[in-house]
């Protein structure tokens, strides 16, 4: 294990990026949402992706050098068609329409389609909050959730993300994943031949183990809420977009890395200030998030708010430096 400084992964990642020929907004967009996944300790959608998504790149699957396009049909909301560009990239230019239309409406809402694996969606949602909006991020993903009663496999772990505004910190951002774990952490827990702390997966017949290497499919949270909730965000992301959606989305490894898989985003932005002004809003987020953190805890750990753990992160990490293995 070795540990490199923020600034030099960055610096290296936007070099390695420049020699497959992205264009200059793919790349800060995905240098900047790898990196800063890894700053947070969202090792499983940081730098250790950039291997493959290099791969892709080369290949095509994804395009480094997308041509986007709009597709107007309300005021509140237009459709990106990202040309299968970076998830990351996609993102960022969807996040930057909808500051442009809320800033106008109050609101904005883009959908995308014709898009790649996104990456961890707190580093495309938080370009909104640190601007002062508030901003919900949905993407889809292949057959890896178990399904309620059953012993198969039909959504994805389909992320949700929430941030906000927040006076004087770093915004409010809750990012998760409708499973217990994502898929690419159970592949650390393979690699690294560690066992699971709970039963947080199944195997084939739909039984729970805590052997990795038996895992076919991931827990949903709450069971069948975080099963139901996985339906709703494949009705945004691959219904809504006209996406390929179930088990009609292909792999993100196992499938030649020159295949498209035609992935979805949903994105909605707006205005903090329809009832508040804004700085009550983010005031009130700031006091909120304080009283949470002063109750009292039931044992020895802090009682924490969604993204503290990561702030506490990357506190560390920008003095001591990334670890990569």
């Amino acid at each position: 294990m070795i540990k490199i400084y923020y600034k030099d992964l960055l610096l290296f990642t936007r070099k390695v990026l420049n020699n497959i020929n992205l264009d200059k907004f793919s790349n800060d967009s995905v240098s900047h949402g790898l990196c800063d996944a890894s700053l947070r300790g969202v090792d499983s959608h940081g730098i250790k992706l950039l291997r493959h998504y290099v791969n892709v790149g080369i290949t095509k699957r994804k395009n480094p050098k997308p041509k986007f396009k709009f597709i107007k049909k309300y005021p509140c909301l237009q459709v990106l068609d990202a040309d299968h560009a970076y998830g990351l990239a996609a993102g960022m230019k969807a996040i930057d329409k909808g500051i442009q239309i809320a800033k106008k409406y109050g609101v904005g809402m883009i959908p995308v389609t014709n898009s790649t694996h996104p990456g961890a969606l707190a580093s495309i949602a938080m370009r909104a909050s640190k601007k002062g909006y508030a901003a919900f991020a949905f993407t889809h993903a292949d057959s890896l959730m178990l399904s309620h009663n059953s012993s198969e496999r039909y959504f994805g772990t389909n992320p949700i993300c929430f941030t906000c505004p927040r006076d004087g910190e770093d915004p409010y951002c809750l990012d998760m994943s409708t499973t217990v774990i994502s898929w690419n952490k159970l592949l650390n827990y393979r690699n690294n031949s560690k066992k699971f702390k709970g039963y947080i997966a199944a195997d084939v017949k739909g039984n729970f183990t805590k052997d990795p290497k038996k895992a076919n499919s991931l827990r949903p949270i709450g069971d069948y809420k975080g099963f139901g909730l996985a339906s709703m965000i494949e009705i945004m992301s691959g219904i809504y977009t006209g996406m390929p959606f179930g088990h009609m989305i292909l792999p993100m490894f196992t499938i030649p890395n020159d295949k498209k898989r035609s992935l979805g985003q949903f994105y909605i932005v707006f205005k903090v200030d329809g009832y508040l002004t804004k700085k009550e809003f983010s005031k009130k987020v700031k006091i909120m998030s304080n009283q949470i953190r002063n109750l009292k805890p039931s044992k020895t750990k802090k009682v924490l708010v969604p993204n503290d753990p990561e702030i506490n992160m990357s506190k560390i990490r920008i003095k001591s430096g990334i670890p990569l293995d």
